[in-house]
């Protein structure tokens, strides 16, 4: 990370008004000020992948103020389901994203930022959970800005209930770019069936910050092709047909 500096300058000048003589000029040594902000080593790989149940070791991060190093707090969200959370939690399903920030002594922060994803992989025999790569059609049009988008989860809930991190796909999250304040969350997915393709939806819900109504109306299943697909309808206008492709750890 570069080091950035700002420098603060200083100029006064005097103006005398018939005063007959002149003053000895305003000294500006010393009215400069350089600082450093902080600069991240960060340690191991900024997305890491981590089965359920598995082991999270914290890799590190260091930052320095012109080659002295300073204190780093962490903070961490999972970022589909939990929210703000102490640490990552490998118990549960989720993308993790950790913040790690620093404040130099002129009190100017940066942070750099790691995400882990906590993944169950499902079977979609028994199970759809798992994490997906995302492929979505809007009123009939798609373009390679919507295919192939990194990433959509699916996360078990219960016996036969499921939880999806974006009822239409990651459309305006990933697609477009607007980032999480845009998913259509709090939908749960019923399997009845997989087998059979026999799923039931709860919803309404809305579109993150536009609102409005929007009903997961049908889901399929193929397991061999990896494949979960579903429709949902919008209020807005719009239909989005969406194709998730599990992602193999």
């Amino acid at each position: 990370m570069r080091t950035n500096i700002i420098i603060k300058s200083l100029f006064v000048a005097l103006l005398a008004f018939g005063l007959g003589s002149c003053e000895k000029p305003y000294d500006t040594e010393g009215l400069s000020k350089v600082t450093y902000y902080p600069d991240f080593t960060m340690t191991g790989e900024s997305v890491i992948f981590i089965n359920l149940g598995g082991t999270y070791t914290e890799p590190g991060v260091i930052a320095e103020e012109n080659g002295s190093e300073i204190t780093v707090t962490t903070s961490v969200v999972g970022d589909f389901f939990s929210g703000s959370v102490s640490a990552v939690n490998t118990n549960t399903a989720d993308k993790y994203i950790l913040t790690y920030t620093a404040t130099n002594s002129d009190g100017y922060s940066g942070n750099v930022a790691r995400e882990v994803y906590v993944v169950s992989t499902g079977d979609l025999t028994s199970s759809i959970e798992g994490l997906y790569t995302t492929s979505i059609t809007r009123n009939g049009t798609t373009s390679a800005q919507y295919t192939d988008l990194s990433y959509v989860m699916i996360q078990k809930t219960g016996a036969n209930t499921y939880a999806i991190s974006d009822a239409i796909g990651g459309y305006y999250d990933l697609g477009r770019g607007y980032g999480a304040g845009y998913r259509a969350t709090g939908l749960t997915i019923t399997a009845n069936n997989i087998a059979a393709n026999d799923f039931s939806f709860s919803g309404p819900v809305g579109v993150g910050a536009f609102g409005g109504s929007c009903e997961m109306t049908l889901m399929s299943v193929d397991a061999t092709a990896k494949t979960v697909s579903f429709t949902s309808v919008w209020d807005a206008g719009y239909t989005f047909e969406v194709v998730l492709k599990q992602v193999q750890l």
